[in-house]
């Protein structure tokens, strides 16, 4: 069995496949793993995906010629100086299929519009949408639209959906799913889009494993800076959550309290272009406390599986992840650590990676 991505994080519901999509529906299993080796390596061959898939070479090339003829993928230049005719990659059409993602967080919403190869086309930051059942969330609603919108008219019916990325409460998670699921339900009706759900850490990390600074690696420890911290493992590119929602209160929040404590203004925390390094030594002190928490992580995780690599997906300033993944890796020698780099939201852009994992990768 070939080495390949990780599955779909299984979103709460995966559309049928002969719904939408009309002109790039995928119909086989074989296609769906040319199109996850795409997902994972940007570029291969067909040589390199019959030693992937054990497929013969003359299935290969039908198969490439009908994603071909779909617009799901297209020819590279031609690779020349080496041994034997040129070789010609295969490679994502960009155009090939789009997707929305929604991340809705405490305090806003993001909602992006990406293409195949994850390239951002469209970002907005609304209100959160209303949880009183009886709203019908118009404005909300109005902005995927204007994304949608965005499309021409002949790649609409290439958009492969809308994905969710939700944060889970322990305390009122059965209202809050239900709210969500309602929320769902009325983005499918209003708009006519297949709509999935997924928890928005998990989201982040697909994202970043797909698109993002995680795509080259196996096997990782994934932090997620947000308002609170929070992890997964990864291994074998399948995302582990293990059996908790487990976070810890050193992520954003923690500083905010400590900022509000001695006065400083908090306008640049919850600002993305904000200015971080006013805070001078109680940034530092705050980084060092959210530094010895992931290190304590790293060494609970490294009791069962040995890990090389660790990264850091976050909202916040890309300095200021930097300065994270330094000071990680100062405190646990011999572990590289990266920082993610899906702006302007990696919950967004994971949450768009959604209809893509569960629409065109083998499972």
């Amino acid at each position: 069995m070939p080495d390949m991505r990780f599955a779909p994080p299984n979103p709460l519901r995966i559309a049928d496949r002969a719904s939408g999509l009309n002109a790039v529906s995928v119909r086989s299993y074989n296609e769906r793993l040319v199109l996850s080796l795409l997902l994972q390596k940007d570029r291969t061959t067909r040589l390199e995906i019959g030693e992937r898939t054990g497929l013969s070479a003359q299935t290969v090339s039908v198969l490439v010629r009908s994603l071909e003829q779909e617009g799901l993928v297209a020819k590279g230049a031609a690779q020349k100086g080496r041994i034997g005719p040129p070789t010609t990659p295969i490679l994502l059409n960009p155009e090939g299929a789009f997707a929305v993602g929604i991340s809705v967080g405490r305090r806003h919403t993001d909602l992006v519009l990406i293409d195949f190869v994850g390239k951002v086309r469209f970002h907005a930051t609304v209100p959160n949408p209303s949880t009183d059942p009886g709203s019908n969330h118009s404005a909300f609603l109005a902005t995927i639209s204007k994304a949608i919108d965005l499309l021409p008219e002949t790649a609409r019916e290439r958009l492969a959906g809308v994905g969710l990325a939700l944060p889970q409460s322990v305390h009122d998670a059965r209202d809050q799913e239900a709210h969500f699921q309602a929320l769902q339900e009325e983005i499918e009706a209003q708009l006519g889009i297949s709509v999935f759900i997924q928890n928005d850490v998990t989201a982040a990390a697909s994202g970043e494993s797909l698109f993002g600074a995680a795509k080259p690696f196996t096997d990782y420890m994934f932090f997620y800076l947000g308002a609170k911290l929070h992890g997964r493992l990864v291994l074998n590119h399948q995302i582990h959550k293990g059996n908790s929602e487990l976070s810890f209160d050193v992520g954003i929040d923690a500083l905010e309290r400590a900022l509000a404590a001695r006065g400083a203004p908090l306008e640049p925390l919850w600002n993305r272009s904000g200015n971080w390094s006013i805070y001078g030594d109680l940034l530092r002190d705050w980084q060092e406390r959210l530094i010895e928490q992931m290190a304590r992580s790293l060494a609970g995780v490294s009791q069962f599986v040995e890990i090389e690599t660790a990264v850091v997906s976050s909202y916040a300033p890309q300095e200021v992840c930097q300065d994270i993944c330094r000071g990680l890796e100062g405190a646990v020698p011999g572990t590289r650590v990266i920082a993610g780099n899906l702006l302007p939201s990696p919950k967004a852009i994971g949450a768009a990676s959604l209809p893509f994992t569960s629409r065109f990768t083998v499972e």
